[in-house]
């Protein structure tokens, strides 16, 4: 019962945060949109019914049913055909695009575009000096990048609190577990029998919760130094010094000489000719290490975030490919792929265990998820970045384009070609929306079908 709800409560710990994280990715758009002087009609956490709404002087503020995007609703984000025309109330999430065009499937072309255009925007009645499209291009750019940004700050402020305040987890020098016996490495058997020779470890009185001071005489630092000494000593007695219970030990351990795969300088498995793995003769005691948390510096986090931020850009980059593979695992019953794209609910699922993961430290679960909230905000603010509409960076591509027509019209003389018709993207917008919704959609059937296990 306790791992039930320490399951739910791990699962509403992430919606809380993902809905915390999502909501000051639309203050993130919402207070400079406001500082320039732009109408915003609504801000909403969520899409679908509204659950919760409450009118604060010219904008409504609200919650709705599925917390799994958000907006702000800016008034004149699409132009008009001409001046003096009327400009079209447009949002920052593209969830809400697709409530808002579903009642309309049979729209198309030039039809969708004039219906569009001729939407009217409360309080643009006398004039369209509030409009979004009226803002200077870099005004734009901040508003929309302001999503985004929050959410790369609050990746970094997560990160900050993992690697600053509770720490990284890193080798020690502390043995964490002593092996029985022995197995070959390439046995899938993982009980001892007793057939099996005892590890050397075990039979010199080894522990778990030991300190090694020294090995063969040697000082070691980390616990890499004392696998060196070891492997270059088989059938040979060494002595190890071992700090236990506050005083120092010592043991004699003969390492048995046994083998291990070969690895290359990118941590690579190395083949032979014939594609089998090469083997190496090295000393073995039967010893790992314990983890312990080290608490890194506050300038690591910078480099820690842009590491997390290749890796997840390189996701993004190959979704395509990795959303085939997706497909293929899901509907074959093969493995999935722990790096791929996960749904909401996959993410929602790891937060649950983690939370109700009762062998390891309380400290740990709790660095695990808030590590877990810095990866989806560095996502969402990678994934926003995309230079499709209806995505933030859609937006800022377009203010960057305008820009550069505007600044090639002035070098050669020509009149102002004036705002981007962004109008005139609504059906390419309404596809790449249906897309993602769909996507979406798959993922959440992925995570439920062939899910992702920490366990």
């Amino acid at each position: 019962m306790e791992t039930v709800l320490l399951y739910a409560l791990g699962v509403l710990i992430l919606l809380v945060g993902l809905m915390l994280s999502i909501g000051l990715h639309e203050v993130g758009h919402l207070v400079p949109a406001k500082k320039f002087g732009v109408k915003v009609g609504q801000y909403m956490i969520g899409f679908g019914p509204t659950l919760w709404s409450k009118r604060f002087g010219e904008t409504e503020y609200g919650v709705k049913a599925i917390p799994l995007g958000g907006y702000i609703s800016m008034a004149g984000m699409f132009p008009p055909a001409k001046p003096g025309g009327r400009a079209r109330t447009a949002s920052t999430g593209f969830f809400d695009t697709v409530m808002q065009e579903a009642d309309a499937p049979a729209r198309r072309g030039s039809t969708m575009i004039a219906e569009a255009r001729e939407a009217s925007l409360d309080g643009l009645e006398d004039g369209h000096h509030r409009a979004f499209y009226k803002l200077a291009t870099w005004k734009r750019i901040i508003i929309m990048l302001g999503g985004p940004a929050m959410n790369l700050l609050l990746a970094i402020l997560f990160f900050g609190i993992v690697y600053s305040g509770f720490g990284v987890p890193q080798v020690s020098t502390t043995v964490g577990s002593v092996s029985a016996c022995v197995l070959p490495i390439t046995s899938e058997r993982q009980e001892c029998l007793d057939t099996d020779p005892a590890a050397p470890g075990a039979a010199a009185g080894l522990l778990p919760g030991d300190e090694i001071v020294e090995v063969d005489g040697v000082a070691v630092a980390d616990w890499t130094e004392a696998t060196e000494i070891i492997r270059a000593h088989p059938d040979q007695t060494i002595s190890f010094v071992v700090l236990r219970d506050s005083a120092e030990t010592e043991l004699s351990v003969t390492p048995i000489l046994t083998e291990r795969y070969t690895f290359d300088d990118a941590g690579e498995v190395v083949l032979d000719a014939s594609g089998d793995p090469v083997l190496e003769p090295v000393g073995f005691v039967g010893i790992s290490p314990a983890y312990e948390r080290v608490t890194e510096p506050v300038t690591a986090v910078i480099p820690a975030v842009w590491d997390r931020a290749v890796a997840v850009g390189e996701v993004i980059i190959t979704l395509p490919g990795r959303l085939y593979e997706l497909a293929v695992s899901t509907f074959s019953g093969t493995e999935r792929d722990p790096n791929g794209p996960v749904g909401i609910v996959g993410v929602g699922r790891i937060a649950g265990e983690i939370a109700s993961l009762d062998t390891i430290p309380v400290v740990d679960r709790a660095a695990g998820m808030i590590e877990l909230l810095g990866g989806l905000n560095l996502a969402l603010f990678l994934f926003n970045l995309i230079p499709l509409m209806p995505l933030d960076g859609g937006h800022v591509a377009g203010a960057i384009v305008e820009s550069i027509r505007r600044g090639f019209a002035k070098l050669f003389g020509r009149p102002d070609p004036g705002p981007v018709d962004t109008a005139k993207l609504i059906p390419v917008t309404l596809t790449i929306t249906t897309v993602l919704a769909l996507m979406s959609v798959f993922l959440i059937f992925a995570d439920i079908v062939n899910p992702v296990s920490i366990l």
